[in-house]
């Protein structure tokens, strides 16, 4: 395999896990430290074990013990999956 293909494939490889990175060290625990983090945007509570978010209304959201709340942007960018149950 040549070089340069080798290292496009490395790269591409690094992308998603270099996105999921970033949603993690921007989590909180409270919504409110989330809407300053991100004004105007859409703050949905993540699922961190099974990378599920949900938006507020649903019925788990806030509910999980291992979760936080992030921008919903942050999140779509890391890769996790909206609640499919709409619940």
């Amino acid at each position: 395999m040549r070089k340069s293909t080798f290292r496009k494939l490395l790269l591409a490889g690094l992308l998603p896990l270099a996105a999921a990175n970033a949603a993690d060290d921007i989590q909180f625990q409270a919504r409110a430290d989330a809407e300053a983090h991100c004004p105007g945007e859409v703050v949905v509570w993540v699922d961190l074990t099974t990378r599920i978010f949900y938006y507020r209304g649903q019925d788990r959201y806030a509910s999980s013990k291992s979760g936080a709340y992030l921008c919903e942007r942050d999140v779509k960018a890391a890769g996790y999956r909206p609640n499919r149950t709409g619940r």
